[in-house]
């Protein structure tokens, strides 16, 4: 793609510009290994150029190394932005578009938030170079005017800092303006709502037919999120023979975690039954193509809107609608499953980290509430024997009060015949560590061990 050339004036660099018009880069007289070296990077911004891709991280390191004469040499070439021209505008645009291919629409989307509102505020025609740290204060100052949450201020400033940290790398600017103005994020658990397993199968009751019944479970008792997980759920991934199902999530797919593997927990497993009993011969999704058109659209599963509908079956079931309608269910689900689970099992199954289920997902439950009333951590007389516990919880050790040990019986799940009428004494997981409910909303589980049901034929 580049040559390396030398006349009467020094080493120069030979290519061919993305526009189809020969270019040289006069370099003057600097030794061969030096502009062999610099031919590579030349070589990786062209490519970056011709591709639309980011620039590669050796050579984005390399332009913020070098001086400001090679810099407006590579500028002139048609290789480089120039740090004394580039504008706000025209530098996000660019930016936005070079990840069309590598980052979700519903993310580029998020992304032109931050965008719109730094247009907004700097002029579309402001030179790069001209914003200061003193002006991006005054930037998370014009956020807060706007009324927005204190998360939603949070993060469009970590994304002001992207993107101007990629202008660093690319040497348009010599420092990040954004780099020390921050926001702290709102409490999460202000809109944190546990929706209990009573109210999820009252919502299953009201439901309008078997799709949405299905879509219900499986972010309450599945954890999946809504829409993408569900609707990109195919019959393939569910494994009867195993109890298992292989959720494919676009969401972290980007980040190398293309699907996890969940069990399929037994309050999950009816409405799967009747789904595939409602299935077409020959269909590959789980839901019917109808509702994965109306819900995917340029933009990706963004465009869905299954708000209106939920809302109208949550007051159908004598229930008000809580915030982050499909957001709670999940959490609840992750909620329950932190109580009888580690929380490394946990996350693995709904693909989230630790940190961020604590912070987003994860409450005590009631049950576990009601546990705590009669718990007592173990003496030094104890130490070395179990005692009886009426509590569901056993001990083995001082150190170990809090260890949970599994139980020797368990419910059995729900014979596929069963509707939702016979659910409403069974249990989601078998959890030592909550008792059995004496009253509504407190959580009980099924072993998730036992192997129940069959695989279902076609009828």
């Amino acid at each position: 793609m580049a040559s390396v050339a030398k006349d009467g004036k020094g080493w120069r660099i030979l290519f061919v510009a993305p526009d189809g018009k020969r270019k040289t880069l006069r370099l003057g007289r600097v030794d061969k290994k030096t502009a062999e070296s610099i031919r590579v990077h030349v070589e990786a911004l062209l490519a970056s150029r011709i591709s639309g891709l980011p620039v590669q991280q050796a050579t984005a390191t390399w332009l913020n190394t070098i001086g400001e004469a090679l810099k407006e040499k590579l500028a002139k070439a048609g290789l480089i932005d120039s740090a004394a021209t580039a504008k706000l505008g025209s530098y996000l645009e660019a930016y936005l578009a070079t990840r069309t291919a590598t980052y979700a629409p519903a993310t580029r989307i998020v992304w032109g938030h931050t965008i719109r509102n730094l247009c907004d505020f700097f002029g579309r025609e402001c030179r790069l170079a001209d914003i200061t740290p003193e002006k991006a204060e005054a930037f998370r100052q014009y956020l807060m005017g706007q009324g927005l949450a204190d998360t939603t201020i949070n993060k469009r400033l970590q994304f002001a800092r992207m993107f101007f940290a990629h202008a660093q790398r690319m040497g348009l600017i010599q420092g990040n303006p954004f780099g020390f103005v921050t926001h702290r994020a709102g409490d999460p658990s202000g809109r944190r709502v546990y929706v209990s397993v009573e109210d999820t199968l009252r919502l299953i009751e009201n439901a309008p037919n078997v799709w949405w019944r299905l879509l219900i479970a499986l972010a309450r008792f599945g954890g999946l999120r809504i829409p993408s997980e569900a609707f990109s759920l195919r019959w393939a991934d569910v494994n009867w023979a195993d109890g298992r199902i292989v959720v494919s999530s676009p969401k972290t797919a980007s980040k190398g975690k293309p699907y996890r593997v969940i069990p399929m927990f037994p309050l999950l497993k009816p409405y799967l039954e009747e789904a595939w009993d409602a299935t077409l011969p020959g269909a590959e999704y789980v839901f019917p193509e109808e509702y994965r058109r109306r819900a995917q659209g340029p933009a990706g599963w963004i465009n869905c809107n299954l708000r209106t509908t939920f809302e109208k079956i949550i007051r159908r079931a004598g229930l008000e609608p809580w915030p982050r309608l499909w957001h709670n269910l999940r959490a609840s689900c992750e909620s329950d499953l932190a109580q009888a689970f580690p929380l490394a099992v946990v996350t693995k199954w709904l693909g989230n980290t630790p940190s961020i289920a604590l912070r987003h997902y994860v409450d005590p439950t009631d049950a576990a509430y009601q546990v705590a009333l009669q718990w007592r951590p173990k003496t030094k007389v104890d130490s070395n024997r179990v005692q009886p516990d009426t509590t569901g919880v056993q001990t083995n050790s001082g150190t170990e009060s809090g260890t949970r040990v599994a139980q020797n019986t368990a419910q059995q799940a729900p014979a596929r015949g069963c509707k939702i009428e016979n659910f409403e004494s069974q249990s989601l997981f078998n959890c030592d560590i909550m008792q059995r409910p004496a009253s509504r909303n407190l959580l009980v589980q099924h072993n998730l061990a036992e192997r129940t049901g069959f695989e279902p034929a076609r009828g």
